[in-house]
Parts: C-alpha cells; structure tokens; sequence
C-alpha cells in the first residue's frame, strides 16, 4: 500500500470547496488548481487503500474508467460512487469520470449495456435525427453508472485503409457525409448529459503507425489538412463539444520542430485550435503512457510540456499513482517557480469549473445501485439499433439490378455456418431460397458445394466476415460466377477490395445480430436500400 507520505510534498487543505459564482478559483489553493488538470487513473475495480489516500490527499480534476476497473454495471456504479464519495468528502470538487464509449469495436462499457454497431453505420443512414438519438441513449447508459465523460465521437476520417488504429472506429472517409452526423451525435450525448470529447485532433486518420507504439508522422500539406482532416473537427466545434483531445502525432506542417506531437504544440492546441479555429472548451491529452510519448518524455516532463502548450487536461491510462503524483507536483512545482505562470493554470481550471457546472457535476449525488439493471439495456435501445441497420445497410455495387430479388427467382445463400440466423432470416421472403452453410475459413469442399449451388440458381449471395484479411473466404468469392454472384460484407467494408469482380456488394459495416434481419430485408425487398457508403473507395459508385 502507498504511504500517505508518498503525497505528503502536497499540501492541501482538506476543507469544503465552496464554488463560488463570482470568482470560480477563490476557495481553491494552487495545489488543488493544477490537481484539477490532471485525468487519474486508479487501478483495480475496487478503490484500494493507495487509491483512496491519493483521492483523498490530490483530488484530481477527473478520473478515467479502463477495462480493468470495470466488472458488471452494478459494479461499476458502486465504484464510481466511491470515488466521488472519497473526493468530496474530503473536500475535492466532483471528479470527471471517463470512458472510451465509443460504439463498435471501441467501447469498454459493453456486458449488460446495449451494444452500439461501429460508426460507420450512423454515417450510412444520413439522418441526424438517428445519431443524435444514439448520442442521447448512449449518454443516458454512461449516466446510470455514473460516467459523466465520453472520450469519443472519433472525428478522425478513415482516410487511409491500412491505418492500424483509426480502422473500423472513424464515422467515415469523407467529411461532407461524417460532418453533420457527428455534430448530431455531439449534440444528442451532451443533450444527455455527458461531455462529449471530438478525438483525435488534428486528425489521426492517415497515420500509418499506431500511436500507442510509436510516434507516427502525418505529412500532408496544410491545404490538405485544412479541406479534409480539420472539417469534422470544425463541425464539431461548432455542434458545441465540450472537450476535443489532440494526437500524440507530429504534422510537419503545423509544428516545424522535429517530433514534437499535436499534444505537446503550442503552434497546434494554442495556435491552431484556441486562436485560428477560436475553440474555447476543454482540450485534453490522449493517454500520455502511450510509447508515442512515454518512450521520450517521463510522465511529469509529458505533464509540463502539454500544459506549457496550452492543454487542460492530462490523462494517465497505466501510469503509477507514484509518477502520476510526480506529475502534479512537478506542474505545482513549475509555478511557483515561474517556468509556467499562474495564470496558465488558471484560464485551464475556469474552463474545467466551467463545464464541470455547466452539466451538475458540482452537484453531485450518489447513484442508487439496485436501479442501474433497470436504466440499462432498454428496448427503445435496442429498437434503435434496428433501426440504425434498417436505414444504413448500403447496396454499393448492384451491376445487373437485381436487388431485391424478384418473387420466383432462385437464390443460393451461401453463409457461415456459425451464423444459422442468415439462413432463418434470409428465408421465406418470396424468392426461391437454397442454402448452404459453410466453415467461417471455408474448405476446398466448401468451395465445391459452393460452385455447385451457384450452378443451380439465378443469383447467389455469399456472406463473408473479414475477407479482407482471409485467403479462404476470398477463394471462395472469385471461384463463383462473377456475374450472378452478390458479395455481403459483415463486418469489414474493404472485403471488396480482394474480389472486385461480384457483381454486387452489400455492406452491414458491424457484425452484430441486429445487421442479419436488415441485410436480409433489403435483399428481399422488405426494407428499402436506402444506406449510403460512408468510407467510399475507388471503384465503387
């Protein structure tokens, strides 16, 4: 367990912080300001004895929830009820808490809670009033375990196919689509309640390096930057968001200096983001441990040179409650030396009293555990991702007009067999239907009966889930006539690319259940093929 004498260097005053209107920072210390800055992270899905003397004698601005602080809903209410309990009763203003809730492949609040599909899928249906529906319901969930802090939407652009980490989490490639849908989903997540953070700025899309291992390098001309990576950031800023979080990335032409990334530029978060583009909500660090930094700079070093550039928030992801208390002190540390004026800390801690009241954080009240079950998980949210996949299911190729296919018209659906709901759902709508269910990596006998089903019918469909990245669902694709064959793709929308010759392709963007039914009634003709591709490609119209 953590000495209490590990935080003895910290000097604060345990009294009642009085927030006062007038004067936001007259009843905090400095100690307790720069500690406002700073996103924690405690370890463990109980609050340990280290945790809550370093709650108690810190108090952080705002505390990050990661997988391993998170077991089922009830539990993590009773968690983050803890946390605030600890911080106020000692005399700490109400922490921001946060979680990446992001939807799709991304989201770390998942058993029990409803399942969102990537979003992606938002962007296919074009309708704003849907994302901001999606917004709110996802708020209203985070609000029933006490998360008030989404560090999502992602405003990156999926600019770049082989992106290691924006891939599958980005809205979409083009920011004429993605733009008002992400203004729409802002809106609806602070509508609800919780702070909504536009990530990951100034665009982390084209990057080819993975900023959790190294520090990429996004090379693109300012006019580039200006036209594509910074609209939906602009959008975002004018929907309101409360909280954009800048890239632990290097843009040669914004920051001349070698290296140094968006997180540590004062030419990006000051220059580009608070006077160019007139920003004025919070900005926040992505995780300073990532190697992108923690390779270079020690935690507090990170610490000094985000605020220096005119961050307000830190955050620590897996980070020591040592360093992370190094890192408070080193920022106290810095002002009373003068290496960062005290008016630095302030204009960021008005900003951080300023939202923190704006969405009743500073009112805070202990959440109910025995009711959290009945808030999650709701039907008027799960009728909603229906509706997302009844709307947003994309006909993008349909050559020989098709679909939906006609009543009397034979049809071969050729699926994973561990997907049985293709078959049930993809049955009894009208055409003539013969199934066939094959290895999610199909055989070579898979492949024959295959081409012996195609031989047998007017068109078939074949359902591949990631044929982007397995040889055996792409052999199974080109070994069927091209022009009666129509390709669905589950999960990944580049499936395409490895047999560009089909005849038509569908996409669902997310593997979900909910994606079978829908697919399968536009196919049919139960839904109309209204989706429309949101991460466009050379080739497709």
């Amino acid at each position: 367990m953590i000495c209490l004498c590990v935080f003895a260097l910290l000097s604060l005053v345990a009294s009642p912080v009085v927030y006062a209107q007038t004067d936001p920072l007259a009843n905090l210390t400095l100690e307790q300001r720069v500690a406002q800055m700073f996103i924690v992270n405690l370890y463990g899905s109980q609050l340990t004895e280290a945790g809550r003397d370093f709650l108690t004698q810190l108090q952080p601005g705002g505390l990050v929830l990661l997988p391993e602080n998170i077991i089922t809903p009830t539990e993590v209410a009773k968690l983050t009820n803890v946390y605030q309990q600890t911080i106020t009763d000692a005399g700490g203003l109400p922490l921001l808490i946060a979680v990446d809730q992001e939807g799709g492949t991304i989201s770390h609040l998942h058993d029990g809670f409803t399942v969102f599909p990537v979003p992606a899928l938002l962007t296919a249906t074009g309708d704003t009033s849907l994302a901001e529906r999606v917004g709110q319901a996802m708020a209203q969930e985070m609000l029933a375990v006490g998360v008030n802090m989404d560090l999502a939407p992602v405003a990156d652009l999926e600019t770049n196919p082989n992106n290691p980490i924006i891939k599958r989490r980005a809205f979409g490639n083009d920011p004429q689509m993605t733009s008002p849908i992400l203004s729409a989903f802002i809106k609806g997540m602070q509508g609800g309640n919780v702070l909504a953070t536009a990530k990951h700025f100034p665009g982390h899309g084209d990057s080819s390096t993975d900023s959790h291992t190294g520090l990429p390098v996004i090379s693109l001309s300012r006019e580039r930057l200006e036209s594509v990576e910074l609209a939906p950031f602009r959008a975002s800023i004018a929907a309101g968001v409360s909280t954009v979080m800048v890239a632990h990335i290097w843009y040669p032409a914004l920051e001349p200096q070698k290296d140094l990334p968006a997180s540590m530029s004062h030419n990006i978060v000051t220059g580009l983001l608070r006077e160019e583009m007139g920003y004025q909500g919070l900005v926040v660090t992505d995780a300073l441990d990532m190697d992108a930094i923690d390779t270079v700079y020690s935690y507090p070093n990170a610490a000094l040179t985000a605020i220096k550039a005119g961050v307000d928030l830190v955050i620590a992801a897996h980070v020591s409650l040592e360093a992370q208390a190094d890192g408070i002190q080193a920022v106290i540390d810095a002002v009373k030396s003068g290496a960062i004026p005290e008016e630095r800390i302030n204009e960021s801690v008005k900003r951080i009293l300023a939202a923190k009241e704006k969405y009743g954080l500073l009112d805070w009240k202990p959440l109910d555990p025995t009711t959290v079950s009945s808030q999650l998980g709701l039907d008027a949210h799960a009728k909603l991702v229906d509706e997302l996949f009844e709307k947003g299911v994309t006909v993008a190729l349909d050559k020989n007009h098709v679909i939906p296919f006609q009543a009397g018209k034979k049809v071969g659906v050729i699926f994973p067999g561990t997907r049985p709901q293709i078959q049930q759902d993809c049955t009894g709508n009208g055409a003539v239907v013969q199934a066939l269910a094959v290895h999610t990596s199909p055989s070579g006998d898979d492949i024959a009966s295959a081409q012996r089903l195609a031989a047998q019918v007017d068109s078939v469909v074949v359902f591949t889930q990631n044929a982007d990245a397995d040889g055996h669902e792409q052999a199974l694709v080109k070994a069927l006539p091209p022009d009666k064959t129509i390709a669905v793709a589950l999960a990944s929308v580049y499936d395409w690319t490895t047999y560009p010759q089909v005849s038509g392709y569908v996409l669902t963007y997310s593997p979900l259940p909910q994606a079978v039914p829908a697919v399968c009634g536009v196919l049919f003709g139960k839904f109309p093929a209204n989706g429309k591709l949101s991460i466009k490609m050379n080739g497709l119209p």
